[in-house]
């Protein structure tokens, strides 16, 4: 497991001692990670470093600027520019380097538990050439001191944090006073529920179909490459650790100290297409799917994202919906 970046004394950053990425895991590791959600996330994330734009198609272009920045404004109300930002379990840089691209963030700086994500957000931001730093770090425990930061955010992290109360209060110590934070795109309990049977429906029919029809031969990937894939899905199950409710994120935030806090939430029709279809990708030869499938899933996924936010919105509860994002102030 990643050693602690910290000095042990909250508020004081420690010297530069930053473990190494471990991408090969060995089995015995890999079998203590089951009982380690921590381990887990640092084996898996580790794991998935060199790989994990390419298999969420993730991109620092006007197509990712657009969505990032647009899900910070649809829970923040649209504020900024800020002028030094976190993102908490960054991965590869995904969130905080779109935004500053779309001009929401000045400077930043980046954490994640594993440090091959670490590894690979510094090399994404130099290669845009922004103003990055970033340190291997525990969301319970930021080595960053009081008072640090104009804006914290986080991308589909909640679910992995053990002791969420407790990332919250580190989030507002860092926080200036005033300051935001902005956490999206984790999982409601109902939208994990649909979206995960999708997914696992669509790995066994694609799995199978391609295995069984002679003719889909060429559609099916490597059996070594299908391995690795459920080796990777069943690790996943342990970092995954939360589902939300809306209102009791709400609620962890406001007991926090936050003030000013609000959930929303987004996809629904989006969702019920883009899981099988991010499945089906994982499950075929990635030469079989060129740019115009790329283009053929995302702009499904703008529609049917239009349709979640213009007309079901309107008339389903919040609950319903796959993703939840949550704002608040420090005092």
């Amino acid at each position: 497991m990643a050693s602690d970046p910290t000095t042990g004394t909250p508020g004081v950053e420690a010297p530069q001692t930053d473990p190494k990425p471990h991408p090969h895991a060995t089995e015995d590791e890999v079998k203590a990670a089951y009982g380690d959600p921590k381990l887990a996330n640092v084996l898996y994330h580790d794991w998935e470093a060199g790989t994990y734009d390419e298999k969420w198609s993730i991109s620092y272009d006007e197509r990712c600027i657009t969505y990032a920045v647009d899900r910070f404004r649809a829970v923040s109300g649209g504020e900024g520019p800020y002028g030094h930002a976190l993102e908490l379990g960054c991965g590869t840089g995904f969130f905080l380097l779109n935004l500053m691209q779309g001009g929401v963030i000045e400077k930043g700086s980046v954490t994640d538990l594993s440090p091959g994500m670490v590894e690979v957000a510094l090399r994404n931001a130099r290669n845009l050439g922004l103003d990055v730093d970033g340190r291997v770090a525990d969301a319970e425990r930021i080595p960053y001191d009081d008072n640090t930061f104009d804006l914290v955010v986080g991308h589909a992290v909640l679910h992995h944090i053990p002791d969420i109360p407790a990332a919250m209060r580190e989030v507002l110590r860092v926080l200036k006073p005033g300051g935001r934070f902005v956490f999206a795109g984790d999982p409601t309990n109902i939208g994990n529920f649909y979206a995960r049977k999708l997914g696992q429906l669509t790995w066994w029919a694609t799995t199978n179909l391609t295995k069984a029809v002679p003719v889909l031969s060429d559609w099916r990937r490597p059996q070594e490459e299908l391995d690795e894939s459920s080796r990777a899905a069943a690790l996943e199950a342990v970092v995954d650790l939360h589902t939300f409710d809306p209102g009791e994120l709400e609620g962890v935030a406001r007991e926090a100290g936050a003030e000013q806090v609000k959930a929303v939430t987004e996809e629904l029709s989006a969702a019920l297409f883009g899981w099988p279809v991010r499945t089906f990708e994982a499950a075929v030869p990635r030469e079989k799917l060129g740019f115009g499938w790329a283009m053929f899933a995302y702009r499904t996924w703008q529609r049917l994202s239009w349709v979640d936010e213009n007309v079901l919105a309107k008339v389903l509860p919040r609950e319903v919906f796959y993703n939840v994002s949550v704002t608040g102030r420090k005092v």
